[in-house]
């Protein structure tokens, strides 16, 4: 009977040692992201499969909003919770000399392209020794066709166009796309908007221009409020991500139309924080930036993945089926006259800029 007992405590001994091993084998990372159908397309994409694959389990969180202040705040505080961040690219620049955010070696890190393109020559941009492209997306303007039952505006001078296209407008809170769309309304190239916003003239002819809608506009500050203003024909032409309408116009059938012209194009994509950048985050970040894998992120967002390799592979959307390669902000018929961010100028002006838009609006 002792042998028995003795037999049995050892079993229980090995199982809760083999338990143990398994739970501490089984990885969890927390993912930063900005929410609602973004983050589900990158679940779907990225996450579920790799889970599928591997076992490891993802917790998601939507703060990529205040993800620089976070990162910041828990590398300083000697705590960091989060193990891979969605932010913006001049965001990830400033985290990056900061040296709050792991360096990449791209060509170590991440795959190659299927014909064996290393993936430093096959990313569109955004490569600055921290940052891991994901995605092109475009802030542009769409506007509620029941709202002008004759002509259509199609272009930025039009959005400022009061009298021909009446109407509020919903314009984010911020003053990064309203500066350069303000230029472009005075007839300025897109590719010179911000050799003029170096200048003094530049900025105030920026704002010369915005204070002729400023009484019309009425500013958001989350992604969701554009449509839904447009929606409710609160606003006639609203500012916004093409993902988002794309959304409202698919899933809710919203008589939107996107205009295309002056896109602001920007790259969107990840930072590792510091400490963060273990084998096993190297393997996810390996499959969820592959070619295959950013095209996949394209059957559930209209959002253009970041790899040159990637554009052959888009296809239709995984719920309605709809072709999506006329969806993307870079396809060739959308991207004629795009105005390309400059993450790099608005990294080293941001607060100057956001302190003299906000003085502006408290006019």
């Amino acid at each position: 009977m002792k042998k028995l007992l003795k037999l049995s405590i050892i079993a229980t001994a090995i199982a809760a040692v083999s338990l143990g091993s398994i739970a501490q084998a089984e990885e969890t990372f927390t993912v930063v992201s900005w929410g609602g159908a973004y983050t589900k397309s990158q679940q779907r994409a990225y996450s579920e499969p790799y889970t599928a694959k591997t076992g490891t389990k993802f917790l998601h969180e939507d703060k990529s909003g205040t993800a620089l202040a976070g990162i910041r705040s828990q590398v300083e505080a000697n705590n960091v919770t989060w193990d891979l961040v969605d932010i913006l690219e001049g965001d990830a620049m400033i985290a990056c000399d900061e040296g709050l955010v792991e360096e990449i070696n791209y060509d170590e890190i991440l795959a190659a392209a299927p014909d064996g393109t290393p993936a430093s020559a096959d990313f569109l941009g955004g490569l600055n020794g921290c940052f891991i492209p994901q995605i092109y997306y475009a802030t542009l303007f769409a506007f509620n066709d029941e709202m002008f039952p004759g002509e259509k505006p199609s272009t930025i001078a039009d959005v400022f166009d009061l009298e021909k296209f009446p109407g509020k407008r919903a314009l984010e809170k911020i003053p990064a796309g309203n500066l350069e769309w303000a230029l472009m309304a005075w007839g300025v190239a897109p590719d010179k908007v911000y050799d003029l916003l170096d200048t003094e003239e530049g900025i105030a002819l920026a704002f010369k221009k915005l204070d002729t809608i400023k009484d019309s506009v009425i500013w958001w500050e989350a992604g969701a409020q554009p449509p839904q203003l447009l929606s409710d024909k609160e606003v006639s032409i609203a500012s916004g991500y093409n993902g988002r309408f794309f959304g409202a116009q698919v899933n809710e059938k919203q008589p939107f139309t996107i205009i295309w012209d002056g896109q602001v194009a920007e790259i969107d994509g990840w930072v590792v924080p510091k400490g963060k950048l273990t084998d096993e985050m190297k393997a996810y970040i390996k499959f969820a930036t592959d070619t295959q894998r950013l095209a996949d992120q394209s059957k559930y967002i209209s959002y253009g993945p970041a790899r040159k390799s990637s554009a052959a592979f888009v296809d239709k959307h995984a719920d309605t089926g709809i072709d999506m390669k006329p969806h993307m902000p870079t396809s060739p018929a959308n991207f004629t006259n795009p105005i390309i961010k400059n993450a790099e100028w608005w990294a080293n002006n941001k607060d100057d800029m956001s302190e003299r838009f906000n003085a502006w609006l408290s006019k």
